[in-house]
């Protein structure tokens, strides 16, 4: 074993790593280290910021002393390595739907996680670093619930990232996403007000329903296509709740199809005996303002082939 560092090391933190995740800054200060034994140091309160517990979501801030304590290290870096599980690492090469200097968009795959942690070894976000050695910045804007499939951004420079969670906390960002939910979807319905509330379950697994106590969330629904026993459509997400969409049309007597949390287990078994193996959720369309130039971007996910494959065997009724 190789010791990292032998003494407990405090730093500050300059402009250049404002708003980074603590978890992603310390991948970075602790190369070599699994990212299960960063979130582990991180739960037991080793890790401090103004010396205090923080959690692997708290974002930092110019000025903060950061305690990253003595942490040993296998000698073989057990991180991603380019030639480690490198077909599914050059898969996502070809899932890239726009790049430049400044961002990339990738059309991520249904059941892959955005990031490793939580008994995942890797997500996209390895993925990309392990694809691009190289690149000296790649984090994260935004998320998917590793169900979901579709736009997520990720940025290449920091400047970038902080216009982009600007553009975030203003909502001037679009997400429309595309579900496919049991029976006809109310043509009146078209915005759902709910507020929802998280709940956590001793296995520690994350469940939200609608509750009067929750956070004010908001989706806009638009039909986008009826068929016999379901109807395919557009859901804005106006905030950006956990697992929003699923439970605001579960709400209205609509779940998704796939969806092993909140579906409709008669409606899944129906729609798999037609293909579908996965949760009915793509993140379809993008639009933001491009942090460097300034213009408009519009990034559009096209569906898996098992998605399209399932629609065309469905009876197409008129609104």
């Amino acid at each position: 074993m190789n010791e990292v560092n032998q003494t407990v090391r405090l730093l500050a933190i300059d402009a250049e790593n404002e708003g980074q995740r603590i978890d992603n800054f310390l991948v970075t200060q602790l190369k070599g280290v699994p990212k299960s034994r960063i979130y582990r140091i991180l739960r037991k309160g080793e890790v401090r910021v103004n010396k205090k517990r923080v959690k692997p979501v708290y974002r930092l801030c110019a000025g903060d002393e950061v305690r990253i304590p003595p942490i040993r290290v296998a000698e073989k870096d057990e991180s991603i390595q380019p030639s480690s599980h490198w077909d599914w690492v050059q898969n996502l090469q070809k899932c890239i739907l726009y790049e430049d200097d400044h961002l990339l968009v990738i059309n991520k795959p249904s059941g892959m996680a955005v990031h490793g942690g939580s008994g995942v070894n890797a997500g996209v976000i390895e993925g990309l670093r392990a694809l691009r050695p190289e690149a000296r910045f790649l984090e994260l804007v935004h998320r998917l619930d590793r169900d979901t499939s579709g736009c997520l951004l990720v940025a290449k420079k920091r400047s970038a990232l902080r216009h982009l969670h600007e553009q975030l906390r203003d909502k001037t960002v679009t997400k429309k996403y595309w579900a496919l939910v049991r029976g006809r979807w109310q043509s009146d319905k078209k915005v759902v007000n709910a507020p929802l509330r998280k709940n956590v379950l001793k296995s520690g697994e994350r469940m939200v329903r609608v509750d009067a106590e929750g956070k004010p969330s908001q989706t806009r629904f638009k039909i986008l296509q009826n068929y016999q026993e379901a109807t395919l459509v557009e859901a804005f997400p106006v905030t950006g709740r956990t697992h929003q969409i699923r439970v605001h049309a579960l709400s209205q007597g609509h779940p998704i199809a796939g969806d092993m949390k909140y579906g409709d287990e008669g409606f899944d078994i129906r729609m798999k005996r037609k293909g579908l193996e996965r949760l009915f959720l793509h993140a379809h369309q993008l639009i933001f303002t491009h942090p460097n130039s300034g213009e408009k971007l519009e990034v559009i996910a096209p569906l898996e082939e098992s998605l399209e494959q399932l629609l065309a065997q469905l009876v197409k009724v008129k609104h």
